[in-house]
């Protein structure tokens, strides 16, 4: 997005993590953060165990691929403790940036880059650059493998695939020219958000900086061809990092908004992987009614597969199945269905959790799911519509105990008799 007014934050950045977690009504809310969205069984036993032992029992999907602790003390040293063990805790001064998405089937099926690993590689040079823990917590890095999924998640930057080992850097979704091969994305996305940082003017998200895309792809033009153009400010310039045949190349006009060729526009819904049941490739996908995980799904997951993927579509792929992993799964409760209408619905953390909430969201939200949905519904407590996923949905919004505006028009999400006002169904 260009010609967006800089936009100055009043106050400081309250993202949670680990290490300092958010104080709600239900107690402290932790926020683990999953680079990809991998998360080995071992580790997800873990956080099994600290959902029972510390929290209240359950673990929360959030719209980044990542997993929340809720009702948690505090004074509680478990979670750094056991979370920094279990290697999902490498860096405490990088905790709340580490918001790293991948296209979730990517080297399984679809795709035009096979980006495995890659995540995980950007996530270790996050960690050893010191001045990116400036960033906001809700800056977000994607690497897309060209299909668009992850691209369409409103990242701040981003590398896209455009062929098997090429792509394009795109900010707050433009296209700035600037490309260069898979085994580079990760050091060219850090330097565009050390740019950005030179840039930022108090501000969290590079769409609420005016011309970020041009802005900080002139900066990176500088480093990729030395001499060309007039010389970077002191503290413009960001780091050099790895070799020269991955740094980035210029191919076209900045902010021409080009996904690259044969690439599908940016974020059509149809790019996202439809979630679950057979994926293709030998994958699974499950999903948690409203992204909730009871500690014995989590352990039921941990038992069906080495390794699992969580999207920002609260959604789990397995990668790698066990033979009996769709019924074990489905007998947890976990949705395999591509039909059920739990997949339309989804919901902030709401009463009693949020004290900001002004009604039981979750409740009214399953309530929804029992009489079912034609139309993908999102669920909140507030204005603020926290988690509200970016594909197109009916906006639900509480204005008290089971009275919502729907579309911004007054209604309510289940209507017993057809004389009440506009309902979901």
């Amino acid at each position: 997005m260009t010609g967006v007014p800089t936009t100055a934050r009043t106050r400081a950045d309250a993202c949670p993590g680990v290490v300092s977690p958010h104080l709600a009504a239900d107690g402290a809310l932790a926020r683990v953060r999953l680079p990809g969205g991998v998360l080995a069984a071992p580790a997800l036993r873990v956080v099994a165990t600290l959902a029972e032992a510390a929290g209240d029992g359950s673990v929360h999907l959030t719209s980044r691929g990542n997993l929340q602790l809720r009702g948690l003390d505090p004074a509680d040293p478990r979670p750094v403790q056991l979370l920094g063990a279990a290697g999902l805790l490498p860096s405490t001064t990088h905790e709340r940036v580490r918001n790293i998405l991948a296209s979730p089937l990517s080297g399984i099926t679809g795709g035009l880059a096979d980006l495995r690993g890659s995540a995980a590689a950007l996530d270790r040079g996050l960690c050893a650059r010191p001045g990116l823990a400036r960033l906001s917590g809700r800056f977000l890095f994607a690497l897309d493998d060209g299909r668009g999924d992850v691209a369409g998640e409103r990242p701040d930057v981003c590398w896209r695939a455009t062929g098997a080992d090429d792509g394009e850097l795109l900010v707050a979704g433009t296209g700035t020219g600037l490309r260069c091969s898979r085994a580079g994305a990760p050091a060219l996305l850090l330097d565009a958000a050390e740019a950005f940082l030179t840039l930022d003017a108090g501000t969290w998200r590079a769409a609420e900086l005016d011309d970020a895309p041009t802005r900080i792809g002139a900066i990176l033009r500088r480093r990729a061809t030395p001499g060309d153009g007039p010389p970077a400010a002191p503290g413009d310039e960001p780091a050099a990092v790895g070799s020269p045949g991955d740094r980035p190349t210029v191919d076209g006009a900045p902010g021409d908004g080009s996904p690259g060729d044969g690439a599908p526009a940016l974020g059509s819904p149809g790019d996202r992987p439809s979630g679950v049941g057979d994926l293709g490739g030998g994958a699974l996908g499950v999903a948690p009614v409203l992204g909730e995980l009871s500690s014995a799904q989590l352990a039921a997951l941990a038992g069906a597969a080495p390794e699992l993927i969580v999207t920002p579509w609260r959604t789990l792929v397995l990668p790698r199945p066990a033979a009996d992993a769709p019924a074990r799964l489905r007998a947890a409760g976990l949705v395999t269905d591509p039909d059920h209408p739990a997949l339309r619905v989804s919901a902030c953390a709401g009463a009693p959790g949020c004290a900001k909430s002004l009604a039981d969201v979750r409740a009214d939200a399953r309530e929804l799911i029992r009489h079912g949905t034609g139309r993908p519904v999102h669920v909140v407590g507030c204005a603020r519509r926290c988690g509200a996923p970016h594909t197109p949905h009916v906006d639900a919004v509480a204005t008290g105990p089971g009275s919502y505006r729907l579309d911004g028009e007054p209604g309510t999400l289940v209507a017993p008799s057809q004389d009440r006002p506009r309902s979901i169904r």
